[in-house]
């Protein structure tokens, strides 16, 4: 049986993670303090006109967006997934909300992750709940 991994891909732009194997220890650590275990997960990074395109084929949104979750998981404990993420919504928003680009980038990573293991940003109170678990799961990176 082959091991999960955690893989970064880039889809229509250059770019690369800085430290990627940091980033899947994260990962995979905060995973684990879920209850939950890793399973196969790529992360696709992709323009914002991919991700659009994405956006209207599968969610019927014509809106950007900085990610598109899609849970792959076939065991209710073992996390599975492709998370698009669009590199040029994540810049953008480090710039709007004057962060840096790494720490956008990981918000955005840790924030598919907490919907592939069950959270949901629907309501405000959900949102509220997503975003103080981003905030204790980035503290720890």
């Amino acid at each position: 049986m082959p091991k999960p991994s955690i893989r970064f891909f880039c889809e229509d732009v250059d770019f690369k993670l800085k430290n990627s194997k940091k980033s899947i220890l994260w990962i995979k650590s905060s995973i684990l303090a879920e209850g939950k275990a890793p399973g196969d997960i790529n992360f696709i990074f992709c323009s914002d006109i991919h991700l659009l395109q994405m956006n209207i084929e599968y969610l019927q949104h014509n809106t950007y967006t900085d990610i598109i979750t899609f849970d792959t998981s076939e065991e209710e404990d073992i996390i599975s997934g492709d998370i698009f993420i669009s590199i040029d919504r994540v810049r953008d928003n480090a710039t709007t909300f004057k962060k840096e680009m790494d720490n956008e980038l990981h918000r955005v990573i840790i924030h598919g992750v907490l919907h592939l293991i069950g959270y949901s940003d629907k309501t405000t109170n959900k949102k509220s709940i997503m975003r103080r678990k981003e905030d204790a799961y980035l503290s720890l990176l």
